[in-house]
């Protein structure tokens, strides 16, 4: 059977078809800054064990865009896989956000659409290319089963102590108002590869996922205990162009004594802060360039950024008890060395040592950076969470 999954980030649109059950990839790709003037698309073929790869330079103004422009791919004489659209018989999408509506894969109806609609707004940046991923792929693929893979129903077992906010209880009872967490998909998929290569029962883990969008994970035995965002995607780690977490004064001061609107500070907040709010620019990689231009905003970024999720394996270390590994995933945590070293410097107090030499160097597989005898592994874990959506899909469809 193929499965397409489309997985529509802030800024980003990643896909991957697969032959289920035996998971066999048979093309992959990313389009990349999206509604950038160097929008890319990089498109992977996988033939007979073989690895080619077409990049392409152009503009690529919205998701909606990157997906005509991928499908286009799919069917192509010398890149394609396919020789017709109707060879697709499920199309696994990442949500961000389902409330407490989804708990778990879902297939796609009207009333599923609307209710990822209703939530629009606690995942603003998100659930809207989400949403126009799947209409765009219900024309292109009508044949296709529609399915979708909420990142929040992997945080459903969150204790209520660290949910729940405190604030009126009827504000959690009657409007749900409560922490979902995120990027579910990456964190279980990590927490799972984690968790068998350190064979420890009841492991105790902290998974640290930094691309675009960033987020922790406390897990225990795979399960989430805790998260560090909230009840949208905005909070807790330093992001691309969303704040994380912010003393709530500063929006009533912004509101009530500088005069902006609640709709202007909440675009504030989620499109303007964060890195590009910091120094100007928010990929990670022209914040480094700045750096080595000698920008000190450049610099106070980068340095905010790792002093927060220092503070959050501080925090996650005391809901676990203890700590067995930390992990480093996603765009960010597998690529930027000089990142996770930052994150890990004066981290002793934890066990955390890492390993310069081992860090420096690059692998697409399953790695330890720390020292050797730490008492905390430091693993680099590639995430995957195209193959964990495109499980889950299959898992519903197949009958």
């Amino acid at each position: 059977m193929k499965i397409l999954v489309l997985n529509s980030g802030s800024s980003s649109l990643k896909y991957q078809l697969f032959e289920m059950p035996n998971e066999s990839p048979l093309c992959s790709g990313l389009v990349d800054r999206i509604g950038l003037d160097n929008a890319t698309l990089t498109h992977k073929l996988y033939v007979n064990g073989s690895e080619e790869v077409f990049k392409i330079q152009q503009e690529i103004k919205d998701h909606e865009a990157g997906l005509l422009a991928v499908t286009d791919l799919l069917i192509d004489a010398k890149k394609g896989v396919l020789s017709d659209m109707d060879e697709v018989k499920a199309i696994g999408h990442r949500v961000v956000h389902g409330g407490e509506q989804f708990a778990s894969t879902t297939l796609i109806t009207e009333e599923v659409k609307n209710k990822i609609e209703e939530l629009f707004a606690l995942a603003p940046l998100h659930n809207p290319p989400n949403l126009i991923g799947i209409t765009v792929a219900e024309s292109v693929f009508p044949l296709a089963k529609q399915v979708a893979v909420f990142d929040t129903a992997f945080h459903q077992t969150m204790p209520p102590r660290a949910f729940r906010s405190a604030i009126p209880k009827e504000m959690y009872s009657q409007m749900g108002i409560r922490a979902y967490g995120f990027h579910g998909s990456s964190h279980q998929y990590v927490s799972r590869k984690a968790t068998e290569y350190l064979k420890i029962p009841e492991s105790k883990i902290i998974t640290i996922h930094l691309g675009n969008g960033s987020s922790m994970t406390a897990i225990k035995g795979g399960k989430s205990i805790d998260h560090s965002m909230g009840l949208g995607p905005m909070g807790g780690l330093v992001m691309g162009t969303r704040s994380g977490d912010i003393d709530p004064s500063i929006i009533f001061h912004l509101i009530n004594e500088r005069g902006f609107t609640s709709k202007e500070v909440n675009d504030i907040l989620n499109k303007k802060s964060g890195l590009l709010g910091l120094c100007g620019f928010s990929d990670m990689r022209d914040v480094k360039q700045a750096i080595k231009d000698g920008k000190e905003d450049a610099s106070l970024a980068y340095e905010l950024y790792a002093y927060r999720i220092q503070k959050y394996i501080g925090t996650f270390t005391a809901a676990l008890n203890g700590l067995d590994a930390i992990i480093f995933t996603a765009g960010i945590g597998e690529n930027d060395s000089d990142m996770r070293a930052a994150v890990c410097q004066n981290m002793e107090f934890f066990g955390i040592y890492l390993d310069q030499e081992k860090n420096s160097k690059r692998s697409s597989d399953i790695r330890e950076i720390n020292t050797k005898g730490a008492k905390v592994k430091i693993l680099i874990i590639p995430t995957n969470e195209e193959l964990e959506i495109g499980q889950q899909t299959y898992e519903l469809v197949k009958g």
